[in-house]
């Protein structure tokens, strides 16, 4: 995200008006936005929210002590403060949030894009960052930013002066992206695809799609969808669209029938080359990071940079600059026996199409003279009804992509490790702490190991204890 703090972010005056609270003592200019004190800035205004787990009132002193210009307190709890303690007083802490994201809109003259789909919403956000960050002044979701506060705090973070606003909107239930892109109200909005996700909130993949194209209702007058026509479900989007206030639909994919087609795609280790046309023009680029889904969702970005006008070329020359994150494909290399292995750590989330995707590129990592490549997995939660059914069925996305052994955690995936051959079987636990040491034993010289699992599922146990266990390796070893 760029920050573009050289100018405050908010008037302190202005506050109590935007968010319909008031402030007993005067605010000074506020720098950021914070709902966590453990990453919080001095100059911040930090919202005290009550989430899942903790009462962010409670972490006020602290917020305060480490510099912030002030705290949205709601009024029941105002009175454990210093009288003269920077405070605004409000009904509701969110709500606040709320009101102030909703004002951060509504100053910004710039284009906005929303993006939304089972699977690669976060990647594609990260894309759309790097090449609008080509085409002006950008702002974006941090991590994944997508939900009831996410997307607020995101709005109410973003400067005045940002001329591309890039958000990412997610969902678990029906009619949760309704209020989120009320807010954002994009001019730009992308579904990447439809996929077999959340099925225990949904009776069907179509009432997935359903959801998904909620999106298309925060589109400005005249906006533009952006639609996967790989995607079984392009025809119901393609309708929830024409149901909105869409002027315009893009299709991305590599089907006849896209306006932005794939061509061709070389998938190496560690990027993807990437041949594709849009609306008929050439366009050949590359991707600082492998993955056919990737090359796929690529396509979309290219579309939203052409639907708001932009430099197509410099926006493709940006991609070569994405790289994985934490948890969602970034890789490290470990030290092992002297000499090394490869780690990727898919560790965040999962759902059937992001597993399939994840064993593809590791597929195409290389192993070393005895290595292997070693998929350790963790319940794909969610599912509903066809969960076990869903498992079982990746076992032949192991078999193609050449994986040799499985390591598997969870009653769920346990049905994925009784589908597969035996010597593919590497060992099965019920849960991610106890499978961690297994895993860890088994690791050799050349191994190339992808976690993955949905977070509940807590796979990142097993990454963390894979990395506190082998030492980082230089980038460019001799040998493995």
């Amino acid at each position: 995200m760029n920050e573009m703090r050289s100018t405050p972010l908010w008037a302190g005056a202005e506050l109590t008006g935007l968010m319909g609270g008031e402030a007993p003592n005067a605010l000074p200019a506020i720098h950021s936005v914070s709902i966590d004190t453990r990453t919080l800035e001095p100059g911040a205004l930090y919202f005290a929210i009550r989430g899942d787990l903790h009462d962010g009132h409670a972490f006020v002193p602290q917020a305060l002590e480490k510099g912030a210009a002030g705290a949205v307190v709601e009024r029941a709890q105002a009175g454990k403060f210093s009288a003269q303690a920077p405070l605004v007083i409000v009904e509701d802490v969110l709500g606040a949030l709320e009101k102030l994201g909703r004002a951060a809109r509504a100053r910004m003259d710039g284009a906005v894009i929303a993006v939304t789909g089972s699977v690669g919403k976060t990647s594609t956000k990260e894309m759309l960052r790097i090449a609008f960050s080509r085409q002006g002044r950008t702002h974006a979701s941090v991590a994944s930013y997508n939900n009831h506060w996410g997307v607020p705090l995101t709005l109410a973070r973003m400067p005045a002066a940002t001329e591309f606003g890039i958000f990412e909107i997610g969902m678990n239930n029906p009619f949760e992206i309704l209020p989120l892109v009320d807010m954002v109200r994009p001019h730009v909005a992308i579904v990447t695809t439809v996929e077999p996700v959340h099925l225990a909130q949904f009776h069907s993949v179509q009432a997935i799609a359903d959801a998904k194209g909620e999106i298309f209702s925060g589109l400005q007058p005249g906006g533009v969808a952006i639609i996967n026509a790989d995607n079984a479900h392009a025809a119901r989007l393609a309708a929830h669209a024409g149901a909105s206030r869409a002027g315009r639909v893009i299709r991305f994919g590599a089907s006849q029938e896209a306006d932005i087609r794939l061509k061709d795609i070389r998938l190496e280790p560690d990027f993807s080359l990437v041949s594709a046309e849009v609306f008929g023009m050439p366009v050949t680029y590359r991707i600082g990071a492998a993955g056919r889904h990737l090359a796929m969702n690529s396509l979309a970005v290219l579309g939203a940079v052409h639907a708001t006008g932009g430099d197509l070329a410099l926006a493709a020359l940006a991609l070569q600059d994405f790289t994985t994150v934490e948890g969602r494909g970034k890789r490290a290399l470990l030290k092992v026996a002297g000499k090394t292995f490869t780690l990727i750590d898919e560790s965040y989330n999962a759902n059937p199409s992001s597993v399939r995707a994840a064993m593809a590129v590791t597929g195409g990592v290389p192993r070393g003279a005895r290595g292997r490549r070693i998929a350790v997995l963790g319940d794909m939660l969610e599912l509903g009804a066809e969960g076990q059914a869903l498992h079982a069925g990746l076992a032949a996305s192991v078999v193609e992509n050449d994986i040799d052994l499985v390591f598997a955690a969870g009653p769920l995936m346990r049905s994925l490790y009784q589908a597969l051959p035996a010597e593919r079987r590497g060992a099965y636990a019920d849960n991610s702490e106890a499978l961690a040491p297994l895993v860890c034993d088994a690791i050799a010289p050349g191994d190339v190991v992808m976690v993955k699992g949905s977070l509940g599922s807590r796979m990142s146990l097993i990454t963390g204890m894979l990395k506190g266990r082998f030492a980082l390796a230089d980038a460019a070893p001799a040998e493995i």
